[in-house]
């Protein structure tokens, strides 16, 4: 009887110690960006090479809910044509999934989302991200506020432009001066820096964000996409990831004397994506790529970077 007694008590702890384990493990702090999700138009496939860059896609969208991370961050060009309802079906069906895990969605505009029927784009990109704005925003996760910006400066009025300039400028002195927050993330889609020979860097991005970005003291971290593939710049001692890997077509690379300095000149995988946790005073960033054969994914080039108080 004494040693039932004790097998039961055993087994009272284990439960409880299991359940205990497993809402643990269910707060997640992990934040994942993706971008350039679109499916290739055809007039691009006359261009640049296909890959099964739709099963791409899919499976990049399938690895992230199995990942369960707290929410993810689209960086524009979700979907090659946004006034096309035909279009986002496949996205919404991703979308759904995420959204259904409890995992948050966020996004910001890319050029494939104003192409041709600009406001038709705008509406339906809208409707699925209704927490948008097209002048900036911002989400907070952990300490870490997600700055989201409208790189399609040609798509915006004067007014508009002026008011985004302005309103990032303030949002970092803020946030720079804000004690819970130890680390800024601006996303946006067009790159400020790229070697592609297909999307070059943006002088725009550049003068109307990366000018604030760089005098911003919490601001560690810019990431883009618009170029499809992975590079790593770095200016000022803070580091600039382009992550347009999430299924549109690759593009190649310049090379030699007149590309810039590519922290990850030996790292091109050709689909990924990036996630993020905050460990302490640490971001730990961590690239994500499909391998070669589709049969899974693996992690890649990672970087740490230090909060400096």
């Amino acid at each position: 009887m004494l040693i039932k007694s004790i097998l039961s008590i055993f087994l009272l702890l284990f439960v409880i110690f299991a359940k205990g384990q497993k809402t643990t493990s269910a707060i997640s702090n992990e934040m994942v960006f993706v971008s350039d999700t679109q499916a290739p138009l055809w007039i691009e496939t006359l261009l640049q090479k296909p890959g099964n860059n739709r099963f791409a896609t899919k499976k990049i969208f399938n690895d992230i809910s199995d990942r369960k991370p707290a929410v993810v961050y689209i960086l524009g060009d979700v979907v090659s044509l946004g006034y096309s309802n035909k279009n986002w079906k496949p996205m919404d069906v991703y979308l759904d999934s995420l959204r259904n895990k409890g995992i948050m969605v966020h996004a910001a505009l890319g050029n494939h989302e104003v192409l041709l029927f600009a406001k038709k784009g705008q509406k339906n990109f809208q409707q699925r991200f209704p927490d948008h704005i097209k002048t900036g925003y911002i989400h907070t996760l952990d300490s870490v506020a997600v700055v989201l910006l409208n790189s399609n400066f040609n798509k915006l009025g004067s007014e508009e432009n002026t008011t985004q300039i302005e309103w990032y400028r303030q949002t970092l002195e803020k946030l720079d001066a804000d004690p819970s927050i130890l680390f800024i993330i601006t996303g946006c889609h067009h790159s400020p820096y790229s070697n592609s020979k297909v999307a070059h860097s943006s002088k725009p991005v550049q003068q109307k964000f990366v000018t604030s970005f760089l005098l911003s003291k919490k601001s560690r971290l810019f990431l883009s996409g618009h170029a499809h593939g992975f590079e790593h710049f770095r200016q000022q001692g803070k580091d600039f990831f382009v992550i347009g890997g999430g299924g549109g077509l690759h593009q190649p690379l310049k090379k030699g004397k007149h590309a810039l300095a590519d922290l990850s000149a030996n790292y091109k995988p050709l689909f990924h994506y990036l996630s993020i946790h905050r460990h302490a005073d640490t971001l730990q960033v961590t690239s994500v790529f499909l391998k070669p054969d589709f049969t899974g994914f693996k992690e890649g080039e990672k970087q740490s970077i230090i909060y400096f108080p």
